[in-house]
């Protein structure tokens, strides 16, 4: 039997299904973070610091906020509240809607709940584009930041940000900073808990069950996340599978080859070619 409709059977024949999503699904889905799409609305950085990708500059250490925001508000702006999508979360939606799903990522951009995807079936472990939350962190609450964002973006100039619209965290004063976990300061808010709830709640009623553990973009950078867990579950699970979509990084331990199905393609044909 061929890859796709291998695919395609364990997609018909499962229970339920378990996504895995990483970076790897949003670069397919044509959230790339260099090339043309950074250096059209990077160019004024790129000159400035040489950036050679909109990820390593969100580390830079800038010399004011004003331009830390300048830059951050720009990211945020088109990865979380501007429609790039080409049509791969959509797709990937409507193969799951009918099906018993939830959905694991890493991934920050807000793009499975844009493409109909039910958010209490939506577990973001690592934060979100759309939240701010305290630098120090003095509370474990976050922030919608999109009026402030837009805000930001509308009125930079000069690769600043007016010095009005520098985010204060609400409590004790201190500048606000992005949800997303990069040190021991990320909040894990009441949804983060609750959404870590329901997912394990997931796993535990279908425990047994013919579970497809689809895993699309998922790299080694946080494998254990995603990718060890999902491995274990189809170990101690006789009647689940695994499925692994990405282009150059798919693969799978021998102690479940017999029950994995690894697909070296982007995710965005494959999809769309079932």
């Amino acid at each position: 039997m061929e890859p796709m409709e291998r695919l395609k059977c364990a997609l018909d024949r499962a229970d339920a299904i378990v996504i895995g999503a990483g970076a790897g699904l949003s670069t397919s889905a044509g959230f790339t973070y260099s090339g043309k799409r950074f250096e059209d609305n990077f160019s004024d950085f790129i000159k400035k610091y040489g950036f050679q990708d909109m990820y390593s500059g969100g580390f830079y250490p800038f010399e004011s906020l004003e331009e830390h925001w300048a830059y951050w508000s720009r990211y945020v702006f088109i990865n979380r509240y501007t429609d790039s999508d080409n049509g791969t979360y959509k797709r990937l939606f409507e193969l799951v809607k009918d099906k018993d799903y939830f959905v694991l990522t890493t991934n920050v951009d807000h793009q499975f709940q844009k493409a109909g995807f039910d958010k209490r079936r939506l577990f973001y472990t690592q934060g979100d584009y759309g939240l701010f939350q305290c630098s120090a962190p003095c509370h474990n609450a976050t922030y919608d930041n999109e009026k402030a964002i837009r805000d930001m973006v509308a009125q930079q100039a000069d690769m600043k940000v007016p010095t009005e619209l520098i985010p204060h965290c609400p409590v004790c004063g201190k500048p606000m900073t992005m949800n997303l976990r990069a040190d021991d300061t990320f909040v894990q808010n009441e949804g983060w808990y609750k959404a870590s709830e329901r997912y394990a709640g997931f796993i535990r009623r279908h425990k047994g069950l013919r579970v497809l553990f689809l895993e699309l973009g998922v790299g080694m950078n946080t494998p254990g996340i995603i990718k060890f867990p999902f491995w274990k579950m189809v170990y101690d699970n006789p009647d689940a599978c695994y499925v692994s979509i990405n282009y150059g990084e798919a693969f799978a331990p021998s102690e479940i080859s017999k029950k994995a199905l690894c697909i070296q393609s982007d995710i965005k044909d494959v999809l769309f070619s079932i």
